[in-house]
C-alpha cells in the first residue's frame, strides 16, 4: 500500500470540503422557493476562508397558557369574604393579599345574597383574575396585571321591545293579572301606580278591566325581564283611570294622567299590600272580642304576621308605643289636620317625633292587644273627626300637574305610549276572549 504525507492528506481533505460546500450553495432561481439552512461543519485550519449562506434565527416558541380553574360561587345569607375565598379553596392570606394588591378591592365589602364570584386559580392555586357577577348585564373584574390586579367594569345593554297585556277581573286583580301572562312585578306595579285612587282590597269589582303596555328586555336572544309599565289603564266600577310614564331630563320617572297631572297625590288609599281585608268602614260594627257594639271608626287589613306597613303619607310620629287594646301603635301628623293611625302591628320600626315619608315602612301587620289574628287596623282622622279611609282621599287637595315650561316635551313622550296602549288591537282582542271563553278565575 502506498503512503502519503500528512500534509498532503491535509490539502487534500480542506479541497474537498471545499468543493463539497460550493456544490450546496443554491443557485438565485432555487433561493426564491426555498429557505437556506445552516450546515454544522467540523473545525477547520484558520487560513481556509469558505463562503457559507446564512443561517435563519432561532424560533421561539411561547409555552402555552396555563390551564386555569374556574370556581363560581353564589353569594348565601350570612357570608362573608373570607368565607368565600375558603370556600374556592384560599386561604384568609391569600383574601388579605389580595385585597392589598387589588385596585378598588373595596367594592368587595358589599357582596351581597343572590350574587356571584367566579375565582380563575392557576396550576399553583394562585389567583388569576376575580370576577363579581351583579346579574346578566352588570359585573366587574379584577386581571392580574404584575404585582397587582387591574380593576374592570363589565356592563351590557339589554335589547328593549314594547308588549301589552290585558285582563278582565272576576275575583282579584292579582289572579286576573296571572292567567293575562304578568309576572308578580308587573301585578304590583299596576297596583302602585294606581294606587292613590283606588284601594285595590276594597274597590274592585266583578267586571273591572285592566290593560298595560310594558318593555320587555333580552340579552342575546333570551328574554331577562320585564321592564317598566309604559301606559296603563284601569277601570274600576266603570270610571276609567288612565295613567303614562314620563322620563324627566334628570332622568327621574314619575306617572301622570294623559293631560299631566301627577298620579302620586298626599295620601295612598291603603297602607298594606292589596290582598284581603275582614272588615270595610262601618260604625256600628259589632266588636269581634267583647261582643259589643262599638265603633269601629276604621278599615282592617287581614294579612299574615310580618307583613310590611307603611305610612300614606309624609307626615310626623307623634306616638309610638303599646296600649292594652291597640296593642303596638304609631300615630302620624301630616298636613292639612290629617292623622293616620295604626293598631295591634307585631313590631314598630319607628320612634316618637321622627318624621317619615310616604310608603316608607312603620312596622308590621301582628295580633297584639285586643284582636282576634293578625291584621292592621288603620283610622284616618280630619281635623280631629274619625272619616272613611275609602272615600275622604277622594276630597282632599288634587296632585299637581306638570309644569308649563316641560309640558311640550312631556306631550312628545307620552302621547305615543297612550296611543299605543288604546289602539293596541291585541289589547281588545285579549277581553273579548276573556268574556267568551267564559272562564272563572
Amino acid at each position: 500500500m502506498r503512503t502519503f504525507p500528512s500534509s498532503h492528506l491535509i490539502a487534500v481533505s480542506v479541497l474537498s470540503l471545499s468543493l463539497g460546500v460550493v456544490s450546496m450553495i443554491p443557485s438565485n432561481e432555487a433561493s426564491a422557493s426555498r429557505q437556506s439552512k445552516p450546515l454544522a461543519l467540523p473545525p477547520i485550519q484558520e487560513s481556509a476562508e469558505i463562503a457559507l449562506p446564512e443561517a435563519e434565527a432561532p424560533l421561539v416558541v411561547e409555552p402555552e397558557s396555563p390551564t386555569l380553574e374556574l370556581k363560581r360561587l353564589t353569594v348565601k345569607n350570612g357570608d362573608s369574604l373570607s368565607l368565600l375565598f375558603k370556600r374556592a379553596g384560599l386561604s384568609d392570606r391569600d383574601m388579605m393579599n389580595f385585597m392589598a394588591e387589588a385596585d378598588q378591592a373595596r367594592k368587595l365589602e358589599s357582596i351581597r345574597p343572590g350574587h356571584e364570584l367566579e375565582f380563575a386559580l392557576n396550576t399553583d392555586g394562585q389567583i388569576e383574575s376575580l370576577r363579581y357577577i351583579k346579574n346578566r348585564l352588570s359585573s366587574f373584574a379584577y386581571l392580574k396585571e404584575g404585582e397587582g390586579f387591574a380593576y374592570h367594569e363589565e356592563e351590557r345593554e339589554p335589547e328593549i321591545y314594547q308588549a301589552s297585556r290585558a285582563g278582565q277581573i272576576d275575583s282579584s286583580l292579582y289572579l286576573a293579572g296571572v292567567r293575562s301572562g304578568m309576572d308578580d312585578k308587573l301585578i304590583m306595579e299596576l297596583a302602585e301606580i294606581f294606587g292613590w285612587d283606588i284601594d285595590f282590597a276594597l274597590d274592585i269589582r266583578k267586571g273591572d278591566s285592566f290593560r298595560i303596555l310594558y318593555e320587555e328586555r333580552f340579552l342575546d336572544g333570551e328574554k331577562l325581564d320585564n321592564g317598566a309599565i309604559l301606559s296603563a289603564e284601569f277601570v274600576n266600577q266603570g270610571q276609567v283611570f288612565q295613567a303614562v310614564r314620563y322620563i324627566h331630563t334628570d332622568g327621574r320617572q314619575e306617572y301622570y294622567t294623559p293631560e299631566g297631572r301627577n298620579m302620586r297625590k298626599a295620601f295612598l288609599r291603603a297602607p298594606v299590600d292589596f290582598r284581603r281585608i275582614s272588615s270595610n268602614f262601618n260604625p256600628k260594627r259589632l266588636h269581634p272580642v267583647t261582643k259589643t257594639v262599638r265603633p269601629h271608626r276604621g278599615i282592617d287589613y287581614a294579612a299574615s304576621t310580618g307583613t310590611p306597613v307603611w305610612s300614606s303619607g309624609d307626615g310626623k310620629v307623634i306616638e309610638s308605643a303599646y296600649h292594652k287594646y291597640n296593642g303596638n301603635y304609631v300615630i302620624i301628623q301630616h298636613g292639612g289636620g290629617v292623622q293616620t293611625k295604626y293598631l295591634h302591628l307585631h313590631k314598630r320600626f319607628v320612634k316618637k317625633g321622627e318624621r317619615v315619608r310616604q310608603k316608607q315602612v312603620i312596622g308590621s301587620v301582628g295580633t297584639t292587644g285586643l284582636s282576634t289574628g293578625p291584621h292592621l287596623h288603620y283610622e284616618f282622622l280630619l281635623n280631629g273627626v274619625h272619616r272613611n279611609p275609602r272615600t275622604i282621599v277622594q276630597k282632599l287637595p288634587k296632585a299637581e300637574s306638570i309644569d308649563d315650561s316641560i309640558k311640550e316635551d312631556f306631550l312628545r313622550q307620552t302621547q305615543p305610549l297612550m296611543a299605543a296602549l288604546i289602539g293596541d288591537n291585541n289589547t281588545e282582542l285579549a277581553l273579548k276572549e276573556t268574556e267568551e271563553s267564559g272562564d272563572t278565575l
